[in-house]
């Protein structure tokens, strides 16, 4: 069982082997907690340098579950004796928010993806948030962050990275956003939202990467597996894993696209309420002003529906997943070839 520790100083990140922790964070207005799953594994197979330490989270989100799954059985198949250097996996960022099934912490109403760099004085999600910040980040020059769409978006399986202007980071970070072996690997905006664990990190000088790896709060069968042999391969590249990094995909696949959706008007809003009734497939190339979609209006059922039209040529990265849309909503993304 793991142990619960009620303060990070009891977390022992140097001791040799695997340790299972529940960090305890309490609850506001109540004696009880929040308890953190946390794995450490240092590894005992000796070798004469020792890699980079990796930190793989999954549950940033608690409706969206490839990164979940992928991580838990990391914490249980990983072991100690066939690993150099230190891993720490964090299966589900958000505790209150995945057992509930929702984007958010029902504790605090705080969606975790916007809590950092957290506060240590806040509500749980920024107490939670300011743990990895200022405690497990110190620990690793890896930080893979493992999402897919929820009930919100969906994706063809990708890995991701803001624009970097170190051109050092940003080449490794594209190096390792490759070893998940993803159809797509999206620069996607910073401008989108603040607070995201991927922006904390890379702003920190980590090796960074985000990704999506299926929707509709399931467990996806692709994006599962993209997750769990990517994080196994960036395990290898690094040295703590022996081999070389596999193929995910099947042979012949045609490698990673590098696509960049990395301004603010690459996410277009829907114009008004209605009924989505998408025509494209995720993945696919368009051209612009080719029709995406139709927006349906039910009150006057006689009416033509409002054709949605690409405002660029490109891939579809991303359409909304729900069909009933509110006005305002990220209706699609499309993601131009990257010119860097």
């Amino acid at each position: 069982m793991p142990t619960v520790v009620h303060d990070p100083s009891q977390i022992d990140f140097e001791k040799p082997g695997k340790s299972h922790y529940q960090v305890a964070f309490h609850l506001d207005g109540t004696w009880g907690y929040s308890l953190l799953p946390l794995t450490v594994i240092n590894g005992t197979r000796g070798t004469a340098a020792s890699p980079p330490g990796v930190a793989a989270f999954g549950g940033t989100h608690g409706n969206e579950f490839e990164g979940q799954v992928s991580v838990k059985r990391l914490c249980h198949d990983l072991d100690a004796e066939t690993l150099t250097g230190r891993v720490i996996l964090i299966p589900q960022l958000s505790p209150s928010a995945c057992t509930a099934n929702r984007r958010e912490s029902p504790l605090d109403g705080v969606n975790m993806n916007r809590a950092f760099p957290g506060k240590a004085r806040g509500t749980v999600s920024y107490r939670i948030a300011d743990f990895v910040k200022r405690f497990i980040f110190p620990q690793v020059q890896v930080v893979l962050d493992i999402h897919s769409g929820g009930m919100e978006g969906c994706f063809p399986v990708c890995t991701s990275f803001h624009p970097i202007p170190d051109p050092a980071q940003r080449k490794e970070i594209e190096l390792v956003a490759r070893l998940f072996d993803p159809p797509f690997i999206l620069i996607y905006s910073s401008a989108m939202s603040s607070g995201l664990l991927t922006d904390e990190a890379e702003a920190d000088g980590k090796i960074t990467i985000g990704g999506e790896f299926g929707y509709g709060e399931s467990v996806d069968i692709a994006g599962t597996r993209h997750a769990y042999e990517g994080i196994k391969n960036v395990l290898r590249h690094y040295g703590h894993l022996e081999g070389e990094p596999a193929p995910v995909r099947p042979p012949g696949s045609e490698g990673s696209r590098l696509v960049d959706a990395s301004t603010i008007d690459d996410y277009v809003p829907a114009p008004r309420d209605g009924v989505w009734e998408p025509v494209v497939h995720l993945g696919g190339r368009v051209e612009s002003g080719a029709l995406i979609g139709r927006l349906h209006d039910f009150s006057d059922h006689s009416s033509a529906p409002l054709e949605i039209r690409s405002a660029k040529s490109g891939w579809v990265l991303m359409r909304h997943f729900r069909a009933m849309v509110a006005k305002g909503v990220t209706l699609y993304v499309i993601a131009g070839e990257a010119t860097v």
